[in-house]
């Protein structure tokens, strides 16, 4: 059966006419868009993946420094994983109100004008992401040096040419495919999940043979300088940095498969994931470490794995470094399409 009666004497056009029409006028119809290629996983690795990177494995000593003791200090990383969750649950919000890959750029457009987002973007393009971005792959190359040299510092040209590797290696990657990307992430956010998964469970080991003195109440918190609110202040905002890159998912929202459901879903797993690591990786520290050792080490992992892990030292910069290059893949995805969002 025919839709209507057609005019005598027109013929009529054949299927692959009309399907070229067809494509012919949504291609003009339509803009380019992104396919939804992030399931509930991926996008619980990209929060994941982004929040761990290098802060965990240094800023404890930070932290601990201007909390000025044992106890305030992991209070300081509880409420911080709190306030981190609130403010990741409000980014839903816009996330599903605006649902538009750029994050930051698409809302500051959209909310305050096309100046105020232009100048997030350029701000974002010419400093913010280029030199994060930097400083993360010296971190990895500077780990995976380290275990060839032992002794002495590594050298700058060799990580300045290693660094470029990396960057070069996952932007590579991330043009040839979104799936590699989000793979990539997968397997290096459950890495890093592994690594700090063996400091609790070493931490745990540590309290069965009775190595808890610094987290008995009495000796919790007791201070080795006195509290100040400015340090106290200040120890947040070390507890803050650590927490960096919760927000990066909203980069990425019109690729989410179910964004009005994965969205706030992602968040409600991740966020309470990495405050329970990020605490009971601390405690772990405290119990193979007193204070003061823990303030006179710049790497404080490292210092955990070589005071438990004797000849087995190398896995925790290893660890570092397999955390610190998964957080240079999350972050070239994530700002990727904050320039996207501006076409």
């Amino acid at each position: 059966m025919t839709d209507g009666p057609r005019q005598r004497g027109s013929a009529a056009p054949s299927t692959s006419e009309d399907a070229a029409a067809d494509t012919g006028n949504a291609a003009g119809q339509s803009s380019v868009a992104l396919k939804k290629e992030i399931g509930l996983v991926s996008a619980c690795g990209i929060i994941v993946g982004n929040i761990i990177g290098s802060g965990i494995f240094v800023s404890p000593k930070g932290v601990l420094e201007n909390a000025s003791s044992v106890g305030l200090a992991l209070i300081v990383w509880i409420v911080t994983g709190v306030i981190t969750a609130i403010g990741a649950l409000c980014y839903a919000e816009l996330g599903v109100t605006i649902p538009k890959s750029g994050g930051d750029y698409s809302y500051v457009k959209d909310i305050f004008g096309g100046l105020a987002g232009f100048l997030r973007l350029w701000i974002a393009v010419l400093v913010i992401y280029p030199t994060n971005q930097a400083v993360i792959a010296l971190t990895f190359s500077n780990y995976v040096l380290q275990p060839l040299f032992p002794t002495c510092f590594p050298p700058e040209n060799g990580l300045r040419i290693l660094a470029a590797i990396c960057l070069l290696l996952l932007t590579w990657v991330n043009c040839a495919s979104v799936r590699w990307a989000t793979r990539v992430q997968d397997v290096f956010t459950a890495g890093k999940l592994l690594a700090l998964i063996l400091i609790i469970i070493m931490g745990i080991v540590q309290i069965c043979k009775g190595e808890y003195y610094w987290l008995e109440p009495a000796n919790a918190f007791e201070p080795f300088q006195d509290y100040d609110i400015g340090l106290i202040a200040l120890a947040f905002l070390q507890g803050s940095f650590a927490y960096g890159g919760w927000n990066f998912l909203n980069y990425v929202t019109e690729e989410l498969v179910d964004p009005y459901v994965n969205l706030p879903r992602a968040i409600f797993i991740s966020i309470p994931l990495v405050t329970f690591v990020y605490v009971f990786a601390n405690i772990a520290y405290v119990t193979a470490m007193s204070p003061q050792e823990l303030l006179a080490s710049n790497a404080v992992a490292v210092t955990f794995g070589e005071k438990l892990l004797g000849v087995m030292s190398w896995i925790m910069p290893i660890s570092v470094a397999l955390s610190t290059f998964g957080g240079v893949n999350g972050s070239l995805f994530t700002s990727s399409r904050l320039f996207f969002g501006c076409t």
